[in-house]
């Protein structure tokens, strides 16, 4: 785990619970970024469905110029608050919103080809966004079936054997998306897959979009073998912009979620903290992924007695039954009132919480270069109520 620049005193400052972006990390992962964009020739953009928070654009924008979306509101951040339009890709535009997505949108890529058939002529007030087309290629390393874009059966993306040997004169590039917290040795694997099955149109187009999921900030990630491969590619066609579009690999590592047991249950032997946050609302993925989160100052075990010394399960606030996950094993007995601080909470955390059974939405921090704490949003009653009218 990436070395966290919080200390006690800032736990202090820090209302509870709370999302913590640390900008040391949020830069050093910035940093690795651009160096393989540059070092590849690549543009490498912020896939807004992994990290959002638009208070932080101003330091990404100085690292990186553009975003992707998925929806009107992504597309209108990017274009309102990062301050250039989006790569878009929807599984499905609808005639009430493409225009307004086509307005906020420099690349559009269309899921199926009767997507592309219903909008590709619709009436356009603004400049017509570069069009491309989402591929399948089939071919995916992804295990857990719940983020495989490839499965059979999968409503992601046009398969080879469905695209006209023409393609259609206003159709600029391909987007692939198959990967998911992926090596370089995947994309490797993938891109044989790619060019397979897609390597005629490959010189006819102007972009390949190879989507998210490259993992480029974790500490075991072959940066090098993904800047060869990237260079190769480029080299194989040198008409092609290449792009990826990670949103793990920007925020990866670069804050917690702060916590505080609030009591601490048994039940059969079982103890159980339960905390001010919930993993459904709070941790979503924790649960859908499924795994099993880092906690400062604890050990993850994976095949515990519950009996042994302080060993627990972390419970969640919420009325949800399988609202919790363990265990960990402490080295001191738990006491309400103590800090619980899960680590690498930004990615996939604050776009994807909710406020089921009311729940307050922890506060989001920024924890500055300086050593200083700005408060980026604290949440009320008000954000719950307004949510239900």
């Amino acid at each position: 785990m990436q070395k966290s620049y919080i200390k006690d005193r800032h736990l202090s400052l820090i209302p509870s619970p709370c999302y913590v972006i640390e900008e040391q990390l949020l830069r050093r992962n910035l940093g690795l970024i651009k160096h393989v964009a540059d070092a590849a020739g690549v543009e490498i953009i912020l896939a807004f469905k992994a990290f959002a928070l638009w208070k932080t654009f101003p330091i990404f924008r100085e690292y990186i110029t553009h975003s992707t979306a998925s929806s009107l509101y992504e597309a209108r951040l990017a274009y309102e608050e990062f301050g250039s339009k989006a790569h878009t890709f929807s599984p499905a535009y609808t005639e009430e919103e493409f225009a307004q997505i086509a307005r906020c949108s420099s690349h559009l890529s269309f899921n199926s080809l009767s997507q592309y058939e219903r909008f590709h002529n619709f009436d356009l007030e603004c400049e017509r966004p570069s069009y491309g087309i989402r591929i399948n290629p089939e071919y995916s390393e992804i295990e857990t079936e719940l983020y495989n874009p490839c499965a059979p059966g999968s409503r992601f993306g046009v398969m080879a054997s469905e695209l006209p040997d023409n393609l259609p004169a206003d159709i600029d590039g391909f987007h692939c998306h198959c990967h998911c917290e992926s090596s370089a040795e995947s994309l490797q694997r993938t891109l044989v897959h790619i060019e397979e099955k897609f390597g005629k149109w490959l010189p006819e187009i102007k972009w390949l979009n190879l989507g998210g999921g490259h993992l480029m900030t974790r500490k075991d990630y072959n940066t090098q073998l993904l800047i060869d491969t990237l260079t190769g590619l480029r080299r194989r066609y040198p008409n092609l912009e290449i792009i990826l579009e990670p949103g793990s690999a920007f925020a990866w590592q670069t804050g917690p979620l702060v916590s505080k047991v609030v009591d601490v249950v048994e039940n059969k032997g079982i103890r159980t903290a339960i905390l001010n946050v919930s993993f459904t609302c709070h941790m979503p993925d924790c649960l859908e992924m499924p795994y099993h989160p880092e906690v400062r100052g604890a050990k993850t075990i994976e095949d515990a007695n519950p009996a042994d010394d302080f060993v627990y399960r972390l419970g969640g606030n919420s009325c949800l039954s399988g609202d919790f996950m363990g265990y960990w094993q402490f080295d001191h007995a738990l006491h309400i009132g103590e800090t619980i601080i899960f680590e690498d909470m930004i990615h996939y955390t604050t776009v994807k919480t909710n406020m089921f059974n009311g729940i307050s939405h922890p506060s989001i921090a920024m924890l500055r270069a300086d050593g200083s704490i700005e408060m980026l949003r604290r949440y009320s009653y008000e954000d719950y109520r307004d949510r239900m009218d």
